[in-house]
């Protein structure tokens, strides 16, 4: 158990460091699902099925197709397309697939193999119930305000996305001579 807890724990912190150090959004994404993925067998390992489960269903499922819509909606132009099918390549998919495929036969090993812990070692056992009695309960408007900033940075990012005059600021424009300014005037 403690070699598949340090086997994730290091897929977990070599996909994070792809998901800083890559250039491409649609890259990091992908090293971003893998992370979370390997936080989920960490949790695993240390007993908390609950935890592995919601981190996949909250953080690999909804907040990353959440992201990936917004990268579309934000530009889609025909050199996007063209670069897309460039990057089908199996040289950009295989860091990833090859990081999946690891954490995959971990979860077999654990599921299959080796026998997973009842409780966690130390603590209580909290279970669904216990999670959203807390987050609807004292921290409802911990929740609802999140939500809010989610969907305003969505918003804000459809409407930037969508300009179709880029606007540069007047400090950054280029500065007219002074021969046609003072012939202007």
């Amino acid at each position: 158990m403690e070699l598949t807890f340090y086997i994730a724990a290091a897929v977990a912190v070599l996909a994070t460091i792809m998901v800083i150090t890559r250039y491409n959004m649609i890259h990091a994404l992908l090293y971003l699902v893998v992370s979370f993925l390997a936080v989920a067998v960490v949790f695993l390992t240390m007993g908390a099925p609950f935890m592995a489960a919601l981190e996949v269903i909250v953080y690999a499922g909804a907040i990353v197709v959440l992201i990936i819509f917004v990268i579309m909606m934000l530009s889609l132009t025909r050199e996007d397309v063209e670069q897309e099918k460039a990057w089908l390549q199996p040289k950009l998919w295989m860091g990833p697939a090859l990081l999946s495929f690891v954490l995959l036969a971990e979860l077999v090993y654990l599921l299959v193999i080796a026998e997973m812990p009842a409780a966690p070692a130390a603590g209580s056992y909290v279970d669904a119930k216990a999670v959203g009695l807390a987050l609807y309960g004292p921290y409802v408007l911990s929740v609802q305000l999140s939500g809010i900033l989610l969907m305003a940075g969505i918003v804000g990012a459809y409407h930037l996305g969508r300009q179709k005059k880029k606007v540069i600021h007047r400090f950054l424009q280029e500065k007219e001579p002074q021969k046609e300014r003072s012939a202007a005037i």
